[in-house]
């Protein structure tokens, strides 16, 4: 049962000031998502929404949080219960799912409150107060989720004592955000008088209330303690003088000289930690009484903000903690040197090593910052941090990396994980040139030289594979293996996950599940995230097209929660795997959950719109294309398979594995589609492709067939079955020995051998059950559908029968195309298609543009630069290259004049 006070808003009390000048803030515009209330307690969060929310016309949903709702199933039982409360139709009906639900994966739940609000379309407003009880990871994550897909119109509003721990500053990129920080919160003069007269019952004169909003800068709780410290007006010369983010000496004055001396000094020694604990605060302060000292100021509400609801982590308010560390450098310098030396230690000894290389950076001590990322850089880069390392080792003077063999090879692993490829290998030529010199010469740290060869030529099988030399990267990553026992670097990992990329590119699926298995193990104990994530997200992919079903979930999951535990940082991006969110798309697809399917390929889809390397490009559109023909949607899956077609055969030569087999996938489209014409000249464009893969091979026949029998050419088709037939069975390969037969069997039907058809289709059936598959079945021709329809197997009681006739009961209805989903489809992932017009001008060239590339072309002609053009589609710079790149390679030009004029050449602008 729900508190249902909790649902009740705030009444306005007549004695607060009105802040309608914040209130205006607030209102919502057509783009923003999020309004954002941040503040210490007492700065009047709470009444300034309670205050606009009375002023706010549209319907809205108040949930007043506490520290009970840090758990996902709670928090949107309640959330949910909150828009109820408030009249949400459908809302009822949602609570009432999530509280059936058994398992911990309430993306489903987020997803259908989504659609249930774009389905009501009124402007909802949701107020979360006191959101900063909320903290735990994945509930974090999931509300990242729900704000990222909100329908327009809606607008969500915390209000928080602390800035949660979300991706705001990608949502402020794209201008979501209003932020209301404690600099906004501060009171004007007239707001002071008003505050010391109306709330705290103080007459005091307008000089009075200008000099002291004046020495407070605005903030409440500053006046607040000068009116409870009995002072009606400031002491006579007292000068305040600090910029924006220092609190006036004034204050600080107040604060520090009313207490104890061992509470100040406590306070003034454990300002240079950006985070406070017990265990933090004895080291830095030499002492063992800091738990002590720490609810002595949380119970005085002395600027110490929690961070957890156990009481463990604080941190002080920000212009309180510069406020102390000022204080302490300008009187105690070296003191200060001394606790600012062992905060960093502590953070390093306890694996806080991001917060203390940012304190390093701070103080720009560069030598210890290096020091620090020879240590721990390997395990940053490998975690998905690559980034912020290259950003540290840009910041280091050139000299300290260049004589640092391991900070090259750091920037080295940095820009490859950041793929920029083409500075790699003079870098590598210069790291090798180095390490030989230290060799010959006896260096002291000869040893790790050595072991740092096997990095090397570790980085050589990577950049072998890009540039498709099998052999090389073969026999590269062979050496390392023979070598890797011998170094004390943690290879293992990265080693075992290029050998089953190896294996999977020469299509030996058995080997390469060996190896990724390994990678995945080593990756563990190694605690390399962003490997662990990879490697298992492979073996997912040939678990799922080999059958396995049951299996890739599994080893999804299971990847995924030891990835979650070793990874939760839920202010960074969550780490994500194309080859894991693909098969976790597929999966889900199969089943029949295109919501879900749609909720794990929409991560992916913004590396394609940024441009991401082709081999995934290519999965990820194969992936995005089979969930539309699955949902019927087959004009955009076509244009989605001829996208993956086009990437994967014109970048063959830079893929390190062989892509999916997207024409196979397109000629099925156009079958569904009443085109077989097309469907056969898809396939006969690719009839000259040597395929490696032999999953890819099979699925290429597969479709192979399916165009024979839909040119009335069975005989043909039978023995092309045939002879895929035993392959498919000897390798295990489920998923294509179910159509295998589910083909053959509708060839021998049309040949009116219909007692062994019906055979076949009994053992695809069969088989199909066994494995769990559903769209599989539902998306083959109409004829077959009508056909399995009939068979005695499928009309038996059974919970996955029922399913199944029901899904192609409901496809006979629609005609020739595949069924439509019994279950919702999620709206994020439907792209938004150019218009027909721009399509068909665009038919000329090899590859139509998107539509993001005709809003760039837009701008282009309208006479803006990068910058201007990111602003306005609220993009980063860096995407709007990419969009460019791609645009001048689509049109075949090299600048913006000679784009314009093929662009109007093709009728996309104006002459």
């Amino acid at each position: 049962m729900l508190l249902t006070t909790k649902f009740l808003r705030p009444t306005a009390d007549p004695r607060a000031v009105k802040r309608d000048r914040l209130s205006a803030l607030l209102v919502p515009d057509h783009q923003r998502r999020l309004n954002l209330v941040i503040a210490p307690a007492g700065f009047g969060k709470t009444t300034l929404v309670a205050q606009w929310c009375a002023q706010n016309t549209s319907p809205t949903a108040w949930l007043s949080l506490d520290e009970h709702d840090d758990e996902p199933r709670r928090f949107w039982q309640y959330v949910v219960g909150a828009f109820e409360h408030a009249g949400l139709p459908g809302a009822g009906d949602l609570r009432k799912s999530l509280a059936r639900q058994t398992d911990d994966d309430f993306i489903d739940t987020v997803t259908g409150l989504v659609n249930t609000l774009a389905s009501d379309g009124s402007p909802w407003t949701l107020v979360l107060d006191d959101f900063h009880y909320v903290g735990q990871a994945e509930l974090l994550r999931q509300f990242s989720y729900f704000l990222d897909y909100l329908p327009p119109g809606v607008l969500v509003t915390l209000a928080s004592r602390t800035e949660p721990q979300l991706p705001l500053a990608r949502w402020r990129v794209r201008r979501w955000v209003q932020d209301i920080h404690p600099g906004l919160l501060a009171f004007s003069e007239e707001e002071c008088r008003q505050f010391f007269e109306g709330t705290m019952g103080l007459t005091i004169s307008s000089d009075d209330a200008r000099a002291i909003c004046r020495k407070t800068e605005g903030w409440v709780a500053a006046m607040q303690l000068s009116a409870l410290s009995g002072h009606g007006s400031a002491p006579e010369g007292h000068q305040i003088s600090v910029d924006e983010r220092h609190i006036s000496d004034y204050v600080l004055t107040e604060v520090l000289d009313q207490q104890p001396p061992e509470l100040a000094d406590f306070l003034l020694e454990t300002a240079c930690c950006p985070r406070l604990c017990a265990s933090l605060c004895d080291e830095v302060r030499e002492s063992g009484n800091s738990q002590e000292m720490l609810e002595r100021l949380l119970g005085q509400n002395l600027f110490l903000i929690p961070l957890d609801t156990r009481n463990e982590w604080f941190r002080y308010h920000d212009l309180f903690r510069d406020a102390l560390l000022l204080r302490i450098q300008q009187t105690q310098p070296e003191r200060a040197a001394t606790l600012w030396q062992n905060t960093i230690h502590w953070l390093l000894a306890h694996g806080h090593v991001q917060e203390a290389i940012a304190q390093i950076v701070r103080r720009e001590d560069w030598p210890w910052l290096s020091e620090v990322l020879a240590r721990h850089g390997n395990n940053l880069i490998h975690s998905g941090f690559h980034l912020p390392v290259l950003d540290w080792l840009d910041a280091l003077p050139q000299n300290l990396v260049t004589d640092n063999p391991q900070l090259q090879m750091l920037k080295i692993w940095g820009l490859f994980f950041a793929n920029r490829l083409d500075s790699l290998e003079p870098l590598l030529g210069a790291l090798e040139d180095l390490l030989d010199r230290r060799v010959a010469d006896s260096h002291p740290d000869a040893e790790g030289a050595l072991g740092l060869q096997s990095e090397i030529s570790l980085m050589r099988s990577y950049l072998a594979r890009t540039r498709s030399d099998d052999k090389s990267a073969s026999d590269l990553t062979r050496q390392v293996l023979r070598e890797i026992d011998h170094t004390r670097i943690p290879l293992k990992s990265v080693t075992y996950y290029g050998l089953g990329l190896d294996y999977f590119g020469k299509g030996e699926l058995v080997e390469a599940e060996d190896a990724l298995r390994s990678a995945v193990r080593y990756g563990q104990v190694e605690h390399k995230p962003s490997t662990v994530l990879s490697s298992g997200g492979l073996l997912a992919w040939i678990l799922y097209n080999r059958g396995d079903i049951d299996l890739a979930l599994e080893t999804c999951l299971e990847i995924r929660q030891w990835v979650d535990r070793h990874y939760s940082d839920p202010s960074q991006p969550r780490l994500i795997s194309c080859w894991q969110n693909s098969t976790l798309c597929e999966i889900y697809r199969e089943r029949d959950n295109p919501k879900l399917a749609a909720s794990h390929l929409q991560p992916l889809l913004e590396h394609v719109e940024r441009g991401t390397e082709p081999g995934q490009h290519v999965v990820i559109q194969y992936v995005r294309g089979h969930l539309a023909f699955s949902e019927g949607r087959l004009d955009e899956a076509i244009e989605i398979l001829k996208d993956a077609a086009y990437v994967g055969r014109k970048r063959r030569d830079q893929i390190v594995f062989e892509p999916p087999a997207s024409a196979a996938l397109l000629a099925r489209c156009y079958l569904a589609n009443d085109q077989p014409e097309k469907a056969r000249a898809c396939l006969e464009s690719w009839s000259d492709t040597r395929f490696t893969n032999p999953l890819n091979l099979e699925q290429y026949q597969l479709a192979e067939a399916r165009v024979l029998l839909a040119h009335a050419q069975a005989q043909e088709a039978l023995e092309l079955l045939e002879r895929l037939m035993k392959p498919a069975e000897e390798s295990g390969h489920n998923r294509h020995l179910v159509e295998i037969l589910l083909v053959y069997g509708e060839a021998l039907g049309l040949l009116e051998r219909r007692e062994e058809s019906e055979q076949v289709l009994s053992r695809a059936l069969g088989l199909a059950a066994e494995a769990g598959f559903v769209r599989l079945l539902a998306e083959e021709s109409t004829n077959l559908r009508a056909r399995l329809l009939a068979l005695p197997a499928l009309n038996t009681p059974g919970r996955w029968n029922d399913r199944v006739r029901s899904l192609l009961q409901e496809s006979l209805l629609q005609g020739s195309r595949p069924a439509a989903p019994l279950t919702e489809t999620s709206d994020p992932v439907r792209s938004t298609s150019s218009p027909e017009s721009a399509e068909r001008r665009t038919e000329a060239l090899p590859e139509p543009l998107s539509q993001r590339e005709l809003e760039v072309l837009a701008l282009i002609h309208e006479g803006h630069a990068n910058k201007e053009i990111a602003t306005r589609m609220a993009v980063a710079p860096a995407t709007v290259k990419a969009h460019i790149r791609n645009l001048y390679g689509k049109l075949g030009v090299g600048r913006r004049t000679e784009a314009l004029a093929r662009a109007r050449e093709l009728g996309l602008l104006p002459t």
